[in-house]
């Protein structure tokens, strides 16, 4: 691991013969749960801590997040000798915070939402001289998430018909949109996909302009930001970008397919991307003309996600199959 790389690993891309096969084209699984914190939010969150260890001489970082975004950031600082503290909001997961807490981060909880988590955090970092990590928005995260995208460059025969990813707040989808346009694929379509009750994206899509939602009602909660990233939204306005919506229902019956098929659990927020193949979102897209048949080969981002295990799993089930 060079200085410069961060704290990421370059991920397998498979096949899924399973997906190929409901599609008719080649799918490749871009397989993000493989990262050291399981998933993808290491690449750019582990850049922004690295650049703060580098360039301030903070007491150390903050992060306001429900899990993935914080357990990249207590790696990272752990790595970089550096303390830690990550703000949860209250419908995070025990696991979650035990996992944050195994990492040697200290863990505190405020607020329902992500937001109320954030503006926390906000207030510590001004009061104990914290560098504020931030989840999604910041141009040092996407640039650390656009090296997906120069390994899928350096991985694939061709350039790839289509990129499917899941959207939060965004970050993941800015880094996408940098490094295409970094390796002379700006125009490749992009699918992003939300739960119905986290979709922040979408709505904004569809107002025209960043819209905040009054809450969080789907189940997928590392989705659940209430408003996109200003970023995100000026991508949207492109061509080559689809925003795609399914419910938690769909969400979920992915990834139990993902795991009977490919033998790796997700969370649900990772189910919104999978569903997009499993729901049969991209065969209505190819019917609607919006995306070319056959589109060899699509790209899935399987984000990952640490907040996931079988109690977990069967939790959702109840919740969500009620």
């Amino acid at each position: 691991m060079s200085k410069q790389e961060g704290f990421h690993v370059v991920t397998p891309l498979l096949e899924s013969v399973g997906m190929s096969k409901r599609l008719g084209s080649t799918v490749y699984l871009k397989m993000e749960s493989s990262q050291p914190t399981g998933s993808f939010k290491i690449r750019g969150i582990g850049y922004m801590c690295q650049n703060v260890a580098n360039s301030t001489k903070s007491a150390g970082v903050i992060c306001s997040s429900g899990g993935n975004a914080g357990m990249a950031t207590a790696y990272a600082a752990r790595k970089l000798n550096l303390p830690a503290t990550i703000v949860l909001p209250s419908a995070t997961p025990d696991l979650v915070a035990q996992k944050l807490k195994d990492q040697g981060a200290t863990v505190k909880v405020a607020g329902k939402v992500w937001d109320d988590a954030n503006a926390e955090a906000l207030r510590l970092a001004e009061s104990e001289g914290l560098a504020v990590i931030h989840p999604f928005n910041h141009p040092l995260v996407w640039k650390g998430h656009a090296s997906i995208v120069h390994e899928l460059k350096a991985s694939l025969p061709s350039k790839p018909g289509a990129i499917v990813l899941s959207v939060g707040g965004g970050g993941l989808f800015c880094g996408v949109m940098e490094g295409l346009s970094e390796v002379g694929w700006a125009n490749v379509p992009v699918i992003c996909m939300e739960t119905a009750g986290a979709d922040c994206f979408n709505a904004a899509v569809k107002a025209g302009n960043l819209v905040t939602l009054p809450d969080i009602t789907s189940q997928a909660t590392c989705l659940g930001a209430k408003t996109a990233c200003q970023q995100a939204f000026e991508y949207s306005e492109r061509s080559t970008v689809i925003s795609e919506v399914v419910t938690d229902l769909q969400a979920l019956e992915a990834i139990e397919l993902f795991l009977d098929e490919e033998r790796v659990m997700v969370e649900l927020a990772c189910g919104a991307a999978l569903a997009a193949v499993y729901s049969g979102v991209i065969q209505r897209l190819q019917e609607e003309r919006r995306l070319p048949k056959p589109l060899d080969p699509l790209v899935m981002i399987v984000c990952g996600g640490g907040s996931v295990n079988l109690a977990q799993l069967q939790h959702l089930r109840a919740v969500i199959r009620k």
